[in-house]
């Protein structure tokens, strides 16, 4: 049905010995919709998308994949899936890898070379079409993987971890190609660890910690419903008193530290304890919040280190 969700996960459980890797996950992916799967390294994401592939079976629970359970062939067809582990077959010249790649999808073979071609001039590798995979950086060897995921027009995009190992130029050259589908109507399921850059693509997004999931919905949606406890606070003089109890993490902000407050902390008790312990306040005001702010919120400030957000009295970005 082309009203089905895209992917409706059911109550999946997927063990690994003793260890459980997801843990009784409910997720729903609209179609057309850019999905975020958001969480630390180890939390899950990797092992639902293998399952949500039918690389891996779950133990409990059922997976549904563009509109039906144990999707068969044809559907998988449609999906095109960049996995977190890379690889390319070292010996092959580009054009000819991806040429096979592209008839392995249904794509007859003058058509994967002309769109194989667009693809390396799009993506500044045109004058590599003809040389060995091994000889390429290891970022020319991912972007030629890119090109291997979409190069049969895939109406659904799994992209796991997409742009490790991208220098930030590149960075930005993909996420505009994700866009690009994402415009022309493609689903897009968009696994990665790096909140901010979460939140720049995504509009729908499921935060998991520790094979749970601990928040799931629309971005904006989200951000409206938790703009509460947070504090933007620019000054002069000293900074002791940021680090009072009630304070779950701060972050360096522009010129403002901004501070994520516990539920029952009164936004006006931070203000009293910045003057009374000296500090000269240019700027005092409850924002909304970012994606990481909602992490360490929700999943708690343990699993908040575990995903590289700083804890209170850590300044500075988010890795």
């Amino acid at each position: 049905m082309s009203d089905s969700p895209a992917v409706r996960l059911s109550g999946v459980t997927k063990r690994f010995g003793t260890h459980t890797a997801v843990d009784h996950l409910d997720l729903v992916i609209p179609r057309g919709s850019l999905y975020g799967l958001l969480g630390p390294n180890g939390s899950g994401k990797t092992t639902t998308i293998r399952m949500i592939m039918g690389i891996l079976h779950p133990d409990e629970g059922s997976v549904d994949l563009l509109g039906a359970a144990d999707a068969d062939k044809a559907r998988r067809q449609r999906v095109g899936y960049l996995p977190e582990e890379r690889g390319v077959y070292r010996k092959m010249k580009v054009l000819d890898l991806l040429v096979f790649l592209g008839e392995i999808r249904g794509v007859a073979r003058a058509e994967g070379k002309r769109r194989a071609l667009a693809w390396l001039d799009r993506l500044g590798l045109p004058e590599w079409a003809d040389r060995r995979t091994e000889d390429l950086s290891k970022g020319m060897q991912q972007k030629v993987q890119f090109i291997a995921t979409v190069i049969h027009e895939p109406d659904f995009l799994i992209l796991d971890e997409p742009f490790s190992g991208l220098d930030p130029i590149n960075q930005d050259v993909l996420e505009d190609i994700v866009r690009d589908f994402h415009a022309r109507g493609t689903t897009i399921l968009f696994s990665t660890h790096l909140m901010d850059q979460a939140e720049r693509l995504c509009e729908r997004v499921c935060l998991i910690s520790r094979a749970r999931k601990v928040l799931d919905g629309g971005l904006r949606e989200l951000k409206v419903a938790e703009r509460r406890g947070v504090l933007a606070v620019a000054f002069d003089g000293p900074r002791e008193w940021l680090d009072g109890p009630g304070v779950l993490s701060r972050e360096s902000v522009g010129d403002a530290e901004h501070l994520l407050l516990d539920d029952h902390v009164d936004p006006q008790e931070i203000l009293r304890r910045g003057m009374e312990a000296g500090a000269s306040i240019r700027r005092f005001e409850v924002v909304e919040p970012r994606l990481h702010e909602i992490f360490v919120r929700h999943a708690g400030a343990e699993a908040a280190a575990d995903a590289g957000i700083p804890r209170a009295g850590v300044g500075g970005g988010v890795s």
